[in-house]
């Protein structure tokens, strides 16, 4: 399902437009060379069926825009007095839900600014969540500023800041009271905030780079959720609970100073070495206070949850990697990797129940993960058409865990320890046996004697291939690849397999035809024992059986007619289409939610009319289409498009 989300987002908008305007070299104004552009216009969408789905996915809707602009200024002898080069675009500003804004001022051997400046509208519906309760109308703005001294020297200095808001109005559920009670929607002010500030540089001597960075992140949530009125709960036909009014901070803050350093060889004849170091000490602080008023079964209810607690995660890892180049043919490549994260800390938690009760737990636990990974591999050039590769990998995990408990004086300390190793051999082969022909496969094997989770990888293998043919005007590829895992380390077995399938191509053969095209084939299924309730009795010796058959294709042609008219039409659809079989027996519970199959279509095409050198008009359409086979109130299809002016000024 993440991997559809993935393929869904990733299609492109028909907005703004792609083709120039103005004179290739611009307008020379003093000693700078000046190009600029401004399209302007209006979106249009007509939407049927499920809104809130489109907003989620799609979000434009009708009304001006400022489609995209862009501004660059050169310095025409390299020699300007305070800056050679800006360089200024933008996109979606001026009311579109996702808006784009970068910006490089640069002076050559001085310096070098770099902001980069986003909005993202985002609105989840989550209409099959706890009746639609559940829904988020967020707006995250991000950006990044880059400041560089002496960019073209040896020794270089910077420093930089990073910035990221998110805030808006939300919507969520609560369990009052006990878990026989009934659940009640209230709203929340969403409101998160991230600062880093970082400072850093660069060294270049005797062949060797030396990069370095001290770097401060702060971290805030203060959200906050209140129900000033009777609240409505979900089920009515639950009436032994009501709830008068309800207060929910939560404030959460925190700080992570982290060193970076890296360094690596620029220019050696016969071994190349990258060192990377990180360290970082993240320190959290929360606290959870709830005040709740109503009645449970008839008698009034005044409760306050306050929790309290603080975490410590000191994250350190590091990286070595070395090749060795004794002949022209053979190249012997090692890396060692080493990683190692602590979490501490304790909570506390008091609850006043109508000023009778007061409560307290407290707990402290501890988490250390240790992993240490060591492979090699060699390449062998046998031919100039032919190589080989084979490697060896070995990798130690540990996790120690100790958890401390404090209940009304009852002192309970658990510890435990657990770890595994892996074991993995890897090979392939290169093949260029024609000019332009390009054949890569390789495979990995690997062991793992005790896995953490029922999920993760013990029992596995992988195997891929790749062909490639490309020449002056076209392109074809095509790839394979599989993975299949094998985990009957516990009562609940668990496996997985994956196959994906890629073809795709271009052909160029000028400058004003271009076509290009694509098919994807992704399949994957999963099955895994669980155990449940259902109906207040225990269920086991169920599966969790998932299957997923995810085919994406894509087309595109782009056409340029009489130096006037720039054409381009493009498909993008994408289907999942389940299971074939349900794979459960007639009593499992879980037969509806094996696969979710679903189907994306999304048709664009794009007009511009170049009126002269400085002018050109624009239209663009694009159609979505998208429905559900399970969840089909949340299908939608709309037409979306604009019309806009480009000019150069």
């Amino acid at each position: 399902m993440n991997l559809l989300l993935l393929t869904l987002l990733a299609q492109q908008t028909v907005a703004p437009t792609v083709e120039a305007v103005g004179p290739a070299r611009g307008q020379t104004i003093g000693d700078y060379s000046i190009r600029q552009s401004f399209e302007t216009g209006y979106r249009f969408a007509d939407i049927e069926g499920n809104r809130g789905k489109y907003r989620s996915d799609v979000n434009f809707r009708n009304g001006l825009r400022v489609l995209g602009t862009s501004l660059t200024v050169n310095s025409r002898n390299g020699k300007g007095k305070y800056f050679d080069e800006i360089i200024l675009n933008t996109q979606g500003l001026g009311n579109d839900p996702y808006q784009i804004s970068n910006l490089r001022v640069e002076k050559n051997r001085k310096y070098r600014y770099e902001m980069n400046w986003r909005l993202n509208d985002y609105f989840n519906p989550a209409l099959t969540i706890a009746f639609g309760q559940h829904w988020q109308n967020l707006q995250r703005r991000m950006q990044d500023h880059q400041f560089t001294l002496f960019p073209q020297s040896k020794i270089q200095f910077y420093g930089g800041y990073s910035r990221n808001v998110q805030d808006g109005p939300a919507l969520s559920t609560a369990n009052i009271f006990d878990a026989r009670g009934n659940i009640f929607p209230f709203f929340q002010n969403v409101r998160r905030q991230q600062n880093e500030y970082r400072v850093g540089g660069q060294v270049q001597a005797a062949g060797f780079k030396l990069f370095w960075q001290r770097g401060w992140e702060y971290f805030k949530e203060d959200t906050r959720g209140t129900l000033d009125s009777p609240g409505t709960p979900l089920d009515p036909t639950v009436t032994n609970t009501t709830l008068s009014g309800l207060r929910r901070d939560e404030p959460y803050h925190g700080s992570t100073p982290h060193w970076r350093v890296n360094l690596f060889t620029e220019s050696a004849r016969w071994f190349t070495v990258n060192a990377r170091f990180t360290h970082s000490d993240g320190n959290r602080n929360f606290i959870y206070d709830e005040l709740a008023s109503g009645a449970v079964r008839g008698g009034a209810r005044n409760v306050q949850t306050l929790v309290s607690g603080n975490a410590r995660r000191p994250v350190t890892s590091a990286n070595l990697s070395f090749s060795i180049l004794p002949t022209d043919f053979i190249t012997i490549s090692n890396h060692t990797a080493f990683s190692q994260t602590k979490m501490e800390g304790d909570n506390t938690l008091r609850q006043i129940t109508n000023n009778t009760l007061d409560s307290t737990v407290a707990n402290f636990q501890f988490l250390g993960i240790r992993a240490v990974t060591n492979s090699t591999l060699i390449d062998v050039s046998l031919r100039p058409w032919i190589s080989l590769q084979g490697g060896y990998q070995f990798s130690d995990r540990s996790i120690r865990s100790t958890e401390r408990v404090d209940d009304t004086g009852f002192i309970d300390l658990l510890g435990g320890e657990q770890s595994n190793r892996l074991q993995a051999a890897t090979a392939g082969f290169r093949l260029r046996p024609l000019k332009g022909l390009t054949l890569v496969a390789d495979g990995e094997v690997g062991r793992q004697n005790r896995p953490f989770l029922t999920t993760s990888e013990k029992d596995y293998h992988a195997f891929g291939a790749r062909l490639e043919y490309k020449q002056k005007f076209y392109r074809l590829a095509a790839q394979a690849r599989t993975n299949v895992n094998f985990n009957s380390i516990s009562l609940f077995r668990h496996s997985s397999r994956s196959r994906n399938y890629t073809v795709d191509g271009s052909w160029t053969p000028n400058t004003r035809f271009a076509v290009d095209a694509g098919y994807q084939k992704l399949h994957l299924d999963t099955i895994t024992g669980i155990a449940y309730f259902l109906n207040f009795s225990q269920v086991d010796g169920d599966r969790s059986y998932f299957v997923s058959n995810v085919h994406a294709a894509h087309a595109g042609v782009r056409l340029a007619l009489l130096k006037k008219l720039d054409v381009y039409g493009g498909f993008a659809s994408t289907q999942d289409t389940g299971a074939a079989s349900s794979g459960f027996t007639s009593q499992s519970a879980l037969v509806a939610a094996q696969s979710f199959p679903l189907r994306f279509v999304s048709p664009q095409m794009r007009l511009s009319y170049r009126i002269n050198e400085k002018l050109r008009a624009n239209f663009g359409y694009q159609y979505y289409d998208y429905a559900e086979r399970v969840l089909s109130l949340q299908d939608y299809r709309a037409h979306t498009g604009f019309l806009s002016v480009l000019w150069s000024f």
